[in-house]
């Protein structure tokens, strides 16, 4: 059977989280049906990411070079209907019937911006967001309208956390938000001579977005949905979900770019735990799903490990 969905995950010094993303994903999701690519961020713990790589041999790792050309050449090699994104420190708890995502494209498509798992029936009490029921496979899901969202979840159209979206959706934003004039590309693509002369003297985060271009998962994320919610009338305007099927444990900061207002200590350093990793303690899934947070984002109250 072809595959329906192809899984970019972006890690960087979190083997352990990451065979904690890999391992909820395909418990809760069928692995025949998902073609994965991990862009691997080269720092530290190579010798644990490698166990990582061997425990889910079927992935395809890319290793960092250059983030933009890396994740655009992945793209270019998606020939699957779907494109999820994944993070990972993301775990999965939950899980949604692949055939309703592909029957909510097929049988809504032109108002679907994406399926979301971030989401369920009562994650949006009081938001004011208006959320209408559907029926899809004989399940109910629900819609609502980014573009008309009440709360910065709500309207926050693109993410790389959890969400289905159609292949040729993602091809479309990265294209559009491009500057195709071939010498800008040349000189400002993140990696160019002239762009790392000038962050030696000045901040190019404004000119890079200004041409399109990002740089991490941060700038990936928050400047291509920038885009879209400036440009709402180029792409439909609802995001379905079922259930709330995965959640964000924050516990260090990888991510230098966002403050992480959950937990500060040392016991959950990417150091320490890489030590846990290597001793073979392992992120507990059934414990987690048995007390699953209502809520994307939670901390370390939610993060417990077990030994093999």
């Amino acid at each position: 059977m072809s595959k329906l969905v192809t899984n970019i995950v972006f890690t960087k010094n979190r083997p352990l989280q990451l065979d904690a993303y890999l391992e909820s994903l395909y418990r809760y999701f069928p692995q025949h049906l998902i073609k994965t690519f991990i862009i691997y961020k080269v720092e530290l713990f190579k010798e644990q990411y490698e166990s990582v790589f061997r425990k889910f041999s079927d992935c395809i790792v890319v290793r960092e070079g250059d983030f933009h050309s890396d994740v655009i050449d992945v793209i270019g090699m998606v020939d699957t209907k779907y494109i999820l994104f994944g993070i990972d420190d993301v775990v999965f708890h939950d899980s949604v019937d692949l055939d309703v995502v592909n029957r909510t494209f097929d049988e809504h498509g032109p108002e679907v911006f994406g399926f979301t798992l971030r989401f369920g029936p009562d994650s949006l009490d009081d938001s004011g967001d208006i959320v209408t029921e559907v029926s899809v496979a004989d399940q109910q899901v629900y819609k609502l309208n980014w573009k008309e969202g009440r709360t910065p979840h709500s309207r926050y159209p693109f993410e790389l956390c959890c969400t289905f979206y159609p292949a040729a959706t993602v091809r479309k934003i990265i294209r559009d938000s491009m500057n195709h004039n071939p010498l800008i590309r040349k000189l400002f693509c993140p990696a160019s001579p002239l762009v790392r002369c000038m962050a030696k003297v000045c901040s190019t985060r404004s000119i890079l977005k200004s041409f399109g271009y990002f740089f991490s998962p941060n700038t990936l994320e928050s400047w291509l949905c920038r885009w879209c919610k400036n440009h709402p009338a180029d792409f439909p305007g609802f995001t379905y979900f079922q259930k709330l099927c995965a959640c964000a444990i924050q516990i260090n900061m990888v991510n230098t770019s966002t403050k992480n207002t959950f937990d500060g200590t040392t016991e959950h350093t990417v150091e320490a735990l890489n030590e846990k990793y290597k001793q073979g303690y392992r992120f507990d899934i059934a414990s987690f799903a048995a007390n699953k947070p209502n809520k994307l984002s939670c901390g370390r109250e939610y993060f417990k490990l077990l030994k093999e």
